[in-house]
């Protein structure tokens, strides 16, 4: 599996882009992301409160980092998923309840660049990720 890119990175590369060229860079990080297996998409990893649908699957590997697989049925919100776990992704539980996932996030400033149907579910992808790191550190 290819290092994912440095969120850093995206930003330098986000801040010069036209709004149809963001899209399409959003569009190219969701193609990205890991493919997670079908069946692994069940109610028990659907985001709530998405206009699209999203799910996020995590796993932990052996020294007890969290990894996790994503995916969307609409093509920019699989681009914001694989945004936000480039903030928490293979982090220790304890690493990601510590991460300013917002203030990451912050510097894209997804609410005035895309739809607000867009947006609304990224509190609650965020919100997941927290729960599931609260779970493992605990």
């Amino acid at each position: 599996m290819p290092t994912p890119p440095d969120i850093s990175d995206i930003l330098a590369d986000y801040e010069f882009l036209e709004p149809d060229d963001r899209y399409r860079l959003l569009i190219d990080l969701g193609k990205g992301l890991e493919p997670m297996p079908d069946p692994l998409k069940t109610d028990a990893t659907l985001v709530r409160g998405c206009s699209a649908a999203v799910w996020v699957y995590p796993t932990r590997t052996d020294d007890g980092r969290l990894h996790f697989l994503a995916d969307s049925n609409a093509a920019i919100t699989k681009g914001i998923i694989a945004l936000v776990l480039l903030t928490v992704q293979d982090a220790t539980p304890a690493a990601i309840l510590a991460t300013d996932i917002e203030g990451a996030l912050a510097p894209f400033d997804l609410k005035n660049q895309l739809s607000s149907n867009r947006t609304q579910g990224i509190p609650n992808m965020i919100a997941l990720i927290r729960a599931t790191a609260s779970r493992y550190a605990g």
